[in-house]
């Protein structure tokens, strides 16, 4: 299958981990090595392919739109949630008329890494819609840093298992992946999560872990560690 050409990023959230970092600025402009964290995350995606970007923007909307006018790669457009913060599964719903038709990519700004080759290819390349709605761009919890030391999934046969509570996880999502996004269409008006969408999904959300070392950069000592691996 061919890569998706359209892109959802989520760049609309508070923050509130990476405060005294976002007292003046939203995450998305917090830089890590002189770079924003949402510039990280376009230049992968551009690289992978991506023409449109469709970003989400609530908090100090006014200066992501004013940074992201800056790029000449991909195409922006804005998705306006300055009402009403929608999290990831509404903010997805909010943007369908702006995302055309097929799939696309969607990917949070709080995901930095290090790779042998690039690891949206191999998302891209491991996407097939006659046996999937979701698949995820996952890591292995001992080449992370800054995710749920226990994990988020497990990895059976291509097919995503979430865990229960109480269980360890050898793999965490690391906040990219490709999805038909009519998946959040009959979802719930106002804001509600993606999570609780792919878990009435079984069998239907797979994944892949390309080799590499992955980021989370949550709060400002995460951001810190991040700049430090990746000067290594």
């Amino acid at each position: 299958m061919s890569a998706p050409k359209t892109a959802m990023v989520l760049a609309a959230g508070l923050g509130t981990r990476m405060r005294p970092l976002t007292d003046d600025r939203p995450k998305a402009l917090v830089e890590v090595n002189g770079r924003a964290l949402i510039d990280h995350m376009l230049d992968r995606l551009a690289a992978a392919g991506v023409e449109t970007a469709v970003v989400n923007v609530h908090y100090f909307a006014d200066k992501v739109e004013t940074h992201l006018k800056s790029r000449r790669w991909p195409r922006i457009v804005i998705s306006d949630e300055r009402q009403a913060l929608l999290e990831t599964g509404g903010g997805l719903k909010k943007s369908l008329p702006l995302l055309g038709k097929g799939p696309v990519w969607v990917a949070n700004i709080d995901s930095v890494w290090i790779e042998p080759k690039p690891a949206l290819d191999a998302l891209a390349a491991a996407w097939d819609p006659a046996k999937m709605d979701v698949c995820l761009l996952l890591a292995p919890t001992d080449t992370s840093m800054g995710f749920h030391d226990t994990g988020d999934l497990f990895l059976e046969d291509g097919a995503v298992r979430f865990k229960e509570p109480g269980e360890a996880a050898p793999y965490v999502y690391v906040g990219v992946h490709i999805c038909d996004p009519a998946i959040v269409a009959d979802g719930p008006d106002g804001p509600f999560g993606l999570l609780p969408i792919w878990k009435t999904r079984p069998g239907r959300v797979h994944g892949v872990s390309p080799p590499g070392t992955w980021m989370h950069v949550g709060d400002p000592q995460a951001k810190l560690d991040a700049e430090a691996r990746l000067a290594r």
